[in-house]
């Protein structure tokens, strides 16, 4: 039995592919701009020719309309930012100057001029730069880049369609600027913002574009009414405009809810869907709402997120039940193809039985075109695809590979008690002071220190065989013995190893799990030019042996001080690895977080008195709607308990988060039931402080006085202002002095004087708290 014909040949489509290029090309030649090595010519010609070879290699494959505008040097929203001339007033001389330094200078800041905020792209990894508005801002259209990137691909012969950030997301991630009142809505601007995206609409419509496709992922978490009647004015001003292209509004990452009827009867042309598993509820809901008669719907079949290969015929049934609600029916992932790894064919190292599970950027286009070519033309066009495709599901479904007994038979007997300390906070806390005898404020850094050439060309070495062990371990412990004593020096009073033999926070441990699978050439971009190869979590989980304890205790045998062990969280071991699908995700975290528990006690048990367990990402899993926070909530924080209860009272439990918006959840950073937290807090402006202060948060935080993700130095008096706003939150015996993050990406020169600028403050404050 075959498949209808749609009423119009189905179309193959992305929203976005990978930026890097198969080598990191991207990354190296920004970079390489901001040393001096690589002219801004050089630079541009470039990014240019992987643009092309992108939209070259989606043509090739079949997709009938490729995007332009979703390639960006560092964010697509910071594009945004300048396409609306929104540009902060800190940084508009040096934009004016030189453009292209100015947006750099707006991503990683100057000396002068602090960047714009950074924080996580809805539930994902990706972090973008938050714009910053006020009453005063004033909007001007710069669409040079949109219209150039849509010239390059029409040049090429290519149906092409122009994506942007739509103006409502636009406002709805945005933030009062600084010394902007807290209450301002920026959403009160978007009477002012419309007049630009219609004048940009303009200049592409004039340049060639038949389709602009206008990103709307705001809409799919919970929006008051009044937001959802800024969305129906938005596209009713919008679609009304006589000079304009066709117009696709697009939203992805979860179903859109009481957003949907107000797309739906919108004047626009069509709507980008997202109909996997997270949003199922779209196809329901677009069937009670009358479906989209007359216009276009691109139908977010393929996951955009995992790396699973997709159920063919599952999608083709729901792009089936599609055909009679909408003019129209195409096909594309659910979202950005932004959040994959570009090929999987590139990986040699992964057992052939396995790769045929996977399926990254290339292979997710290759289904994307096929499930096309079997909508239009019926499921005997695409025979041979499919028995493939049922053959790798079945060989993944039945694989003793993915299971492990005695893992499940473990995770099955945890019970209450395990996740538990065996003392209250204040008993704690009263031990863990006695036992450490850390001054008031006490300094420290998040974990990693910089990670140099010669240390990413000893592990480059040792994999090649060029080294023996024996040799890349002196060299670790050269490293170590660098940071310890630097640290003594500079006066920190709990100290770090600095991480040096970890090549990524979670990789690392991925490496010595069983369970887990890690990637050559599985490159995702996080933020700007800082990439990384999520981990593939395909089977149970276990520890075979310790992955931590012989650096720590070599670092410690170097100081008096106390070291903190270091590991990574079961929740963000979970989020920044492509994880199982086979599960509920609760599942894998408490397999996950047995193995840590059983490394947190090896620790204490070589004595480890500190041990921080990361979880960055504790934020960026919560779920988009409000009504899938508890069940989330509840299994997050039990992992982390359970990864660090087993500890003695006298043992101090940190955890680390950043990046986020925190003020979402206080109640369940209060529930880790950490001794200490440490969380980014510079370029917010303590705001994080303020959120824990009106939580009534009774344990030690340590907001970030030192933005790591920029390369200026915070100067002694403005890292102690920042700490004076703190204590202002948080009581001086509760408050701890720390970067915002790891030093990992930073260079030594910077970290030295930024580390001593932070221990001088920290100085300065006790001796005003304590004036002798």
């Amino acid at each position: 039995m075959t498949t209808r014909t749609a009423a119009a040949p189905a179309r193959a489509t992305v929203y976005g592919y990978p930026r890097q290029g198969p080598d990191r090309e991207l990354k190296k030649a920004i970079e390489g701009y901001w040393k001096g090595r690589v002219t801004a010519d050089a630079l541009r010609a470039g990014a240019a020719e992987l643009r092309r070879a992108n939209w070259r290699e989606l043509a090739a494959a079949g997709i009938h309309e490729v995007p332009t505008g979703d390639f960006s040097y560092y964010d697509h929203v910071l594009d945004t930012t300048v396409m609306v001339g929104a540009i902060p007033a800190r940084h508009r001389a040096a934009a004016a100057a030189n453009a292209l330094d100015g947006y750099f200078a707006m991503a990683r800041g100057t000396q002068d001029a602090a960047p714009l905020e950074m924080t996580k792209w809805f539930d994902t990894n990706y972090h973008y730069l938050v714009p910053e508005l006020g009453p005063d801002t004033v909007f001007t259209a710069d669409p040079a880049k949109q219209v150039s990137e849509l010239k390059e691909a029409l040049a090429l012969g290519l149906t092409a369609r122009p994506v942007l950030v739509g103006p409502v997301t636009y406002l709805l991630l945005a933030k009062p600027a600084p010394g902007v009142p807290a209450d301002f809505d920026p959403l009160s601007l978007l009477d002012r913002l419309l007049p630009v995206y219609a004048e940009v609409l303009a200049d592409l419509r004039a340049a060639g574009a038949e389709w602009v496709q206008l990103d709307e992922p705001a809409l799919v978490q919970d929006r008051t009414s009044d937001e959802l009647s800024a969305a129906s004015r938005a596209y009713r001003r919008l679609g009304t405009l006589t000079d304009r292209p066709k117009l696709l509004v697009a939203s992805y990452f979860d179903r859109l809810g009481d957003a949907l009827p107000v797309l739906a009867k919108a004047p626009v042309d069509g709507l980008a869907l997202d109909f996997t598993e997270s949003a199922a509820a779209n196809l329901d809901a677009l069937a009670a709402v009358g479906g989209l008669p007359g216009k276009r719907l691109v139908a977010g079949v393929v996951n955009g997120r995992n790396i699973w290969v997709n159920d063919l015929e599952q999608s083709l049934s729901t792009l089936a039940t599609l055909l009679g609600l909408a003019g129209r029916v195409d096909v594309a992932a659910s979202c950005s193809l932004l959040h994959v790894p570009l090929d999987a064919a590139l990986e040699q190292d992964i057992e052939p039985q396995i790769l045929r599970w996977l399926a990254f950027a290339k292979q997710k286009t290759a289904e994307i075109v096929t499930l096309a070519e079997g909508l239009a033309q019926g499921t005997d066009a695409i025979a041979g695809e499919l028995a493939s495709n049922r053959a790798d599901l079945a060989s993944r479904a039945a694989s003793p590979i993915t299971r492990d007994p005695a893992v499940r038979a473990r995770t099955e007997a945890v019970t209450d008690v395990d996740a538990r300390r065996s003392q209250p906070y204040p008993e704690r806390t009263a031990a863990q002071r006695a036992h450490l005898d850390l001054p008031l404020l006490p300094t420290t850094t998040i974990g990693s220190f910089p990670q140099t050439g010669e240390l990413r060309t000893a592990r480059a070495d040792l994999r090649a065989g060029r080294i023996g062990t024996a040799a890349y371990e002196e060299r670790i412990k050269a490293a170590i013995g660098e940071v310890i004593s630097f640290q003594e020096k500079a006066g920190l009073d709990v100290l770090v190893h600095g991480e040096a033999e970890r090549n990524d926070m979670v990789q690392y441990f991925a490496e010595q799990l069983t369970g887990y699978l890690t990637t050559e050439h599985g490159w995702v971009q996080s933020y700007g030019t800082r990439y990384v190869r999520p981990p593939i979590l395909a089977a149970d989980i276990s520890r075979p042996k310790p992955m931590t304890v012989r650096w720590t205790t070599y670092a410690q045998s170097l100081t008096s001080r106390p070291v903190k062990g270091m590991l990574t969280g079961p929740v963000t071991m979970l989020a920044w690895s492509f994880v199982r699908d086979d599960q509920p995700l609760g599942h894998t975290a408490r397999q996950v977080a047995l193995a840590l528990r059983d490394e947190v006690n090896d620790l204490e048990a070589a004595g480890t008195s500190v041990i921080q367990v990361d979880e960055p990402a504790l934020r960026e899993t919560l779920p988009l709607r409000a009504t899938d926070h508890p069940a989330y909530l509840t299994w997050a924080t039990e992992a982390f308990r359970l990864s660090t209860s087993g500890v003695r009272p006298d043992t101090q439990i940190h955890t680390h988060m950043c990046y986020a918006e925190f003020g979402d959840i206080v109640q369940a950073i209060d529930d880790l039931d950490a001794d200490v937290i440490s969380l980014e807090a510079a370029r917010s402006h303590m705001q994080v402080a303020r959120e824990l202060a009106a939580h009534g948060y009774p344990r030690q935080a340590g907001p970030g006085v030192y933005d790591i993700h920029s390369p200026r130095v915070p100067s002694t008096g403005e890292a102690a202002e920042l700490l004076r706003t703190g204590l202002r939150a948080i009581p001086a015996e509760r408050l701890w002095v720390n970067p915002d993050c790891g030093l990992k990406t930073r260079g030594w020169p910077e970290t030295r004087a930024s580390l001593e600028n932070l221990v001088a403050a920290a100085r300065i404050v006790r001796g005003e708290l304590s004036p002798s």
